[in-house]
């Protein structure tokens, strides 16, 4: 194992163990260093490293420390790895997506709060029945996450947060070129959100399946 990597694994051992927890400042250098049997320089880079993914947060003249672990806090490193996906995997994208969004949708279906169905509602109206494709499709996203952070389910919220953008693209290129897609679209959204108002996660999870696979089928058919 390179010396980098077990400096990495000694530092993760240390958080997974207790030894360090959220918020904990890190010992000095030369004290961790000789703690773990490590050389100084691989123990910077061990802690460059871990930074990067948001597991330790460095702060010039104060320290490190590890950070709050809050899952949307590390799957921000999944956000900036899909970003390098290629056309060709959309559909495997779009795959996992359709396995997770409609189940936080049918966890949503018992939890969102008539607060957040009026915001849901209020973003539908404002959007109007013949808006833009670009309007369609940032709206797309919101009303998706809005229904997502409804389940409740941080780590679900933060992965289907992650996957959404590779399949942005493929959504604007459906808008264009498929004739109803615009329309289809908001009677989808109207029909996932009435589902959730009536707190029917049957149909709430249905509705959402219907929507992503649709999108799925029209990229496929295409391809």
């Amino acid at each position: 194992m390179a010396v980098t990597d077990e400096a990495i694994e000694k530092i993760k051992g240390m958080i997974v163990s207790g030894a360090l927890r959220p918020g904990d400042r890190l010992p000095k250098e030369s004290e961790l260093a000789a703690e773990l049997g490590l050389s100084r320089n691989s123990l910077r880079e061990a802690v460059r490293a871990l930074s990067l993914i948001r597991i330790l947060d460095v702060r010039q003249g104060d320290g490190t420390y590890v950070t709050s672990l809050d899952p949307q806090l590390l799957l921000e490193a999944l956000s900036f790895v899909v970003d390098f996906h290629r056309d060709d995997t959309v559909l495997e994208f779009l795959a996992v997506r359709r396995i997770l969004e409609p189940a936080a949708t049918a966890m949503a279906a018992s939890r969102i709060s008539e607060q957040q169905l009026g915001a849901l509602t209020n973003q539908l109206d404002k959007l109007g029945n013949d808006p833009s494709v670009e309007e369609l499709v940032a709206c797309d996203l919101e009303f998706h996450r809005g229904i997502v952070q409804s389940s409740g389910n941080s780590v679900l919220c933060s992965l289907l947060d992650g996957l959404s953008g590779p399949t942005t693209r493929a959504r604007i290129w459906r808008g264009l070129t498929q004739e109803d897609a615009v329309s289809r679209t908001l009677h989808e959204h109207r029909a996932i959100l009435e589902a959730l108002r009536d707190r029917d996660a049957e149909a709430a999870r249905s509705w959402a399946t219907v929507h992503i696979a649709s999108v799925e089928q029209w990229l496929r058919s295409t391809l």
